[in-house]
């Protein structure tokens, strides 16, 4: 069950987030074409595509489909995970999903190279450690079991529903809403699989962190997108406080949802915020160190500013 400090902390972190933020932007109306819009989607569907295909196949992007990446650099750190039958099937799934995703918008769209994905261990751990609060040990690796696998998937295709959820609104052409509503409703499959997987496991514990359970994890990690996103709620995790439960009915949660039952929606801002693990748009890190592509992401770089790692300054960025 969801410890109740977490709660306060989660309150406590984002009203202390909005007030230190001077920049702060909550809303997607952004100067941004529906183009613009569906490229900004694919840096979160190349993440899912090399992390699912990788952790179940051992291969990559580039095996599969050596056109879609457009001259964009390898990830760095992923790797086949030691995944049982099942969770590896699903996993395999969902990496052809990827693909077929990226295709769509490429066709439909045009596509932007793949931007830098950092999927190692350490940036996993790094992610884990932060949300709750102190270092693994031993340290958290993604790719060492299914619960592991599992927990660090509870960090990616989530972001990427609530930014489908979050850019409808704003699209002009119904071929474009058309295929968002269509990526839309397979990423709110993948999540919801993810989340089951992990309620049906939800009290056994996470060997890393000693006595905290996969319950009381995906809690801590929907705390820290949430303090990074800096919009408020848009996040929850397995096991919620009755006042946030369905109609205020329930404490389980397989469903992350607004007080209607209504899916949570994110800006693009807060999705940088979240995969940089920066709650900084404009300061690159995390899962995408040399900043992610197409026109949205770049314009809240200044130039030259693509993270701290040095091969930033030489690749292919669009």
């Amino acid at each position: 069950m969801l410890n109740p400090s977490l709660v306060v902390v989660l309150l406590i972190a984002i009203d202390a987030s909005l007030v230190n933020s001077s920049y702060l932007s909550c809303s997607g109306n952004i100067s941004a074409s529906d183009v613009d819009q569906v490229h900004f989607a694919m840096n979160l569907e190349f993440t899912e595509a090399e992390f699912f295909l990788k952790g179940s196949t051992g291969k990559g992007l580039d095996v599969f489909n050596a056109t879609l990446a457009q001259g964009g650099p390898p990830p760095e750190g992923a790797k086949k995970a030691n995944l049982d039958p099942i969770t590896n099937r699903i996993i395999e799934e969902f990496g052809y999903q990827e693909i077929g995703h990226l295709r769509a918008i490429a066709d439909m769209a045009g596509g932007i190279p793949r931007p830098l994905l950092n999927l190692s261990r350490e940036n996993f751990a790094e992610f884990m450690d932060r949300a709750v609060g102190r270092r693994s040990n031993p340290r958290f690796d993604p790719y060492a079991n299914s619960i592991n696998y599992l927990l660090a998937s509870y960090y990616i295709p989530y972001v990427g529903l609530t930014g489908y959820v979050g850019t409808i609104p704003y699209l002009l052409y119904f071929n474009i809403k058309r295929l968002v509503a269509g990526l839309l409703g397979v990423e709110s499959g993948q999540d919801g699989v993810i989340r089951t997987l992990l309620y049906e496991r939800q009290y056994e514990t996470v060997e890393e962190y000693g006595g905290v359970t996969v319950a009381e994890l995906t809690n801590e990690i929907s705390i820290l997108r949430n303090e990074l996103g800096m919009c408020g709620i848009k996040d929850e995790g397995l096991c919620v406080p009755l006042w946030l439960g369905a109609e205020n009915r329930t404490t389980s949660n397989i469903l992350s949802a607004d007080a209607y039952s209504i899916s949570y929606d994110r800006t693009p801002q807060e999705i940088l915020r979240v995969m940089y693990g920066t709650g900084d748009e404009h300061r690159p890190g995390g899962f995408w160190p040399c900043g992610a592509n197409g026109r949205i992401a770049r314009m809240f770089l200044d130039e030259g500013s693509y993270g701290d790692c040095v091969a930033c300054s030489s690749e292919k960025v669009f």
